[in-house]
């Protein structure tokens, strides 16, 4: 080793540039001002896929088309936990607070280095960290959508129509205050929102679900 790195870690004064990691965290309670709508990718789904791929080209045209189970389908689009609550996916709340740095020209890159979702638990088929749901049961929700080449299908998912949380944030404090949070997090609410049809959708304008609000009590006025 560097006989002055040494130096160094023996006691010597040194210059430091660069401070340990100042985080904090904070519970955010949120409530719905729209149906959340699930879009997990099902089993069924992967599972075809990897049917499909298997099989190669010379079963494409031999392939037979099984009757929808359509109970089956929505119920595989919700996220559920190991213990057997419903949830969303932690990431969708992290991603829609750095979307909402756009809003306020803030760097996203910066913000994906400074703000984080804590889980409440896991799915209990493919692992993701879910945030716990509150209020309605998840129902069937069907609806027409655009694919491919323009044609039109049904999708069936799952849909909540009032639903609150309890989000447990974690911030780094030299990059965001409290305030800083607690508007970013009211922005990504209102303006981008989680689910299939938010208005920050990546492949629309959105169907005017999935957004939310913060559910804290604003000081009253003298």
């Amino acid at each position: 080793m560097d006989k002055k790195v040494v130096d160094n870690l023996a006691g010597k004064p040194e210059a430091i540039v660069i401070t340990e990691p100042n985080f904090v965290t904070a519970s955010i309670p949120v409530e719905s001002t729209a149906p959340f709508v699930f879009n997990k990718f099902s089993a069924r789904s992967q599972s075809l896929m990897i049917e499909k791929q298997e099989a190669g080209q010379q079963a494409k045209n031999r392939r037979k088309r099984d009757p929808k189970d359509f109970d089956k389908i929505w119920r595989e689009t919700v996220h559920y936990s190991e213990e057997g609550w419903h949830g969303f996916p932690a990431a969708s709340i992290r991603n829609a607070l750095i979307e909402a740095c756009k809003t306020v020209s803030f760097k996203m890159t910066i913000a994906k280095l400074s703000i984080f979702v804590e889980a409440d638990g896991y799915d209990a088929t493919d692992g993701q960290p879910l945030v716990k749901m509150l209020g309605d049961t998840p129902a069937r929700f069907d609806a027409p959508v655009r694919i491919a080449m323009g044609s039109t299908d049904i999708a069936t998912r799952g849909r909540v129509k009032k639903w609150t949380a309890n989000l447990r944030v974690r911030w780094d404090a030299d990059q965001f205050s409290a305030t800083d949070v607690m508007n970013l997090m009211a922005r990504a609410g209102e303006q981008v929102g989680i689910g299939a049809g938010r208005p920050a959708s990546r492949t629309s304008t959105g169907m005017g679900w999935g957004t939310f609000k913060l559910n804290v009590a604003k000081p009253k006025r003298s």
